[in-house]
């Protein structure tokens, strides 16, 4: 199925990122989200780790992805407006589709290297704001592997990455009140982390190192269930990373 342009949203080359009148949107959205949103979608149950999100400047927000919501559920909880990058395919949800179009939220062709959602990041970040990344590029309630786009953007932004775990969001959003009765989602956040740049080529074998050393940061603050290939932190490593 075709996606009209207009549905798209997408920021064109030459078009202007327009930071002030998005900011004013967006915070207008996150107001909607935090104080209706979460009564309807889904049971919040809080955020840890605050202190670990820089208060200004480029980052590269990291997390896990079990559930539809979690996007929106780490956009309420953190002190910044944070840009998601989310499958195309998001812009035909019911009414997660028109947020994500007022949000203006990036949208990836997920079958390619999309050059244009990566000059789209790199400008969010160039403005000094915030995006949202799912490595994995898909839902699971356990870790998957990571693709290497965090480390590329990582890397040509020399954007800090801010790993963000989610939990407890399975089954949302949901009208069924037996789901209520259970733990409802939680937001960790971790300490920030910079990719190691030297002289070397980054080459696939060396991004593919980046990421994974990525994920295993993000997997140490999720439940051992919930780390996925990414279980044995006795393989964890940090040739590429540096923690600010």
């Amino acid at each position: 199925m075709m996606i009209s342009a207009q549905s798209e949203k997408r920021i064109s080359q030459n078009e202007e990122y327009d930071h002030q009148s998005l900011e004013k949107i967006r915070w207008k959205l996150r107001w909607i989200l935090k104080y209706i949103g979460f009564g309807i979608l889904a049971k919040y149950e809080g955020v840890e780790g605050l202190e670990n999100f820089p208060a200004e400047g480029p980052a590269i927000v990291m997390i896990n992805h079990i559930a539809l919501i979690d996007p929106a559920v780490v956009l309420g909880s953190l002190p910044r407006n944070v840009v998601p990058m989310a499958k195309i395919e998001v812009y035909r949800y019911p009414v997660f589709g028109y947020f994500a179009k007022l949000w203006r939220v990036i949208s990836v062709r997920r079958q390619e290297f999309d050059r244009q959602a990566i000059r789209q990041a790199l400008r969010v970040l160039e403005a000094g704001e915030c995006i949202l990344m799912a490595p994995e590029g898909t839902r699971s309630p356990a870790l998957q592997p990571g693709k290497e786009g965090v480390a590329y953007l990582g890397v040509k932004s020399g954007a800090p990455i801010i790993p963000v775990a989610v939990t407890g969001s399975k089954g949302f959003p949901t009208f069924n009140p037996l789901r209520w009765l259970r733990t409802g989602a939680f937001v960790k956040v971790g300490r920030a982390f910079r990719f190691r740049t030297g002289d070397e080529r980054l080459g696939r074998e060396t991004l593919r190192l980046m990421t994974d050393e990525a994920m295993f940061v993000l997997a140490e603050l999720l439940p051992e269930d919930h780390r996925g290939v990414y279980s044995d932190l006795s393989k964890a490593t940090t040739h590429t990373i540096k923690f600010v």
